[in-house]
């Protein structure tokens, strides 16, 4: 008897059962989430990994200031280094950090964050136009791919709080 669905064999077994590429996708989710929630936990409180104590957000510092006044010589540095250590431009940076950081790390909320994250990096890829090691691919562009991958394959769902019934009756919430 022939299969009537063009799904692959490992799919059509128990319902709610996981793939291995499942728990990559979820793994992956975390690890990018934690990249971006630890930039802004050091950024927050200055741990002396990037972020030194003195120039923490929490000291008085501008976690905007360092990255934006450094792209005036590129392309769109003139816009860029405008917006640096402007409160309100900090605020939205670490809110997006923050709000990026969780949604991954907890598996709810992915498609927002893969949106907003994506708009970041992008505007982060951006401001250091022309890059000096290749035309126009860098990890920022493979990070909004993985985000954008992460969307499409629902990897909220596997180690994470994706699979709550109020994030599957939420649409904005998966």
């Amino acid at each position: 008897m022939a299969a009537t669905s063009n799904r692959p064999v490992m799919e059509t077994g128990i319902a709610g059962a996981r793939r291995p590429v499942d728990y990559v996708w979820a793994v992956t989710r975390i690890a990018i989430g934690w990249v971006f929630l630890w930039a802004f936990l050091d950024k927050t409180f200055g741990w002396g990994f990037a972020t030194p104590a003195e120039r923490a957000w929490t000291a008085g510092g501008s976690p905007t200031t360092g990255f934006l006044k450094g792209t005036g010589e590129n392309a769109l540095g003139g816009f860029f280094s405008n917006l640096a250590g402007q409160g309100w431009v900090d605020w939205l940076f670490m809110a997006g950090l923050l709000g990026v950081g969780l949604a991954l790390v907890l598996g709810i909320g992915t498609r927002v964050a893969a949106g907003a994250g994506t708009a970041m990096l992008l505007m982060m890829w951006a401001a250091e136009l022309p890059l000096d090691t290749n035309p126009f691919m860098d990890d920022h562009i493979i990070y909004s791919l993985v985000l954008i991958g992460l969307a499409l394959a629902g990897a909220g769902s596997t180690l994470g709080l994706g699979n709550l019934p109020i994030v599957q009756r939420t649409p904005w919430l998966k």
